[in-house]
């Protein structure tokens, strides 16, 4: 039987800061804080670890698609 009860990513996965409402990759913990990195790059930020959920299908898709998107207008 399936749990509705989304678990915590883990480290490399992409992840959903609630409190920002952004999306990034959970690249570590350090002092009772996760560090989430942008998607597309760039400078890392902190976010409270109970603050931090998996991202729906629906989302993780999305998130996906538009850096997959930019690659292509930027050539990658």
């Amino acid at each position: 039987m399936a749990s509705n009860q989304q678990t915590r990513p883990g480290i490399g996965e992409l992840a959903k800061d609630t409190a920002s409402g952004r999306i990034g990759v959970l690249m570590g913990e350090t002092g009772g804080r996760v560090q989430m990195r942008p998607i597309r790059g760039g400078i890392e930020w902190d976010a409270m670890p109970d603050k931090v959920a998996a991202l729906s299908a629906r989302e993780e898709l999305s998130a996906r698609l538009a850096v997959k998107n930019n690659n292509s207008r930027v050539g990658l």
